[in-house]
């Protein structure tokens, strides 16, 4: 199988630190003219985003699609409702497991896979200060045993 192409447009890094994310989907996105333009450019975000099932339909709030110089009135609203490409059958399973206590959809990252925009999203579970703490302390305890490893290689 040929290796599959992936230009990575936008990376959600804050959700992995305040989420736990237990399952994670692949979308395609609805998106207008100029907007695929703009995210091909790299202008996008998705730190304040959020997803939302609504009416059997998946939808992303608060992404981020700077408008294209050269678009003039074709251009949309930046920050409107994009909705989410995803089998009946999905969604359906998502809203059951978002019914339960504590559990929302994060965007995770917005990249293109064969030419087409794509969007992975998470199912999350938000942490407590110290499960923070306690990925700080973690990470900091690799990243010394890592220093220590390279110090004895050279």
């Amino acid at each position: 199988m040929a290796e599959e192409s992936i230009k990575l447009v936008a990376n959600n890094k804050k959700a992995y630190h305040d989420y736990f994310i237990e399952d994670k989907y692949e979308c395609g996105l609805v998106l207008h003219g100029t907007e695929v333009k703009s995210l091909r450019m790299g202008k996008c975000s998705i730190k304040e985003a959020y997803c939302r099932i609504e009416n059997g339909e998946a939808f992303v709030y608060g992404m981020n699609i700077s408008p294209y110089e050269k678009g003039n009135i074709f251009n949309k609203d930046p920050l409107r409702p994009r909705k989410l490409l995803m089998h009946k059958v999905q969604i359906a399973k998502l809203n059951a497991q978002l019914a339960e206590q504590g559990y929302t959809l994060m965007p995770l990252q917005v990249y293109f896979s064969r030419g087409r925009a794509k969007i992975e999203i998470g199912l999350a579970k938000g942490k407590k200060l110290y499960d923070k703490r306690a990925d700080i302390a973690k990470k900091d305890m690799r990243r010394e045993v890592e220093r220590d490893f390279k110090l004895k290689v050279h």
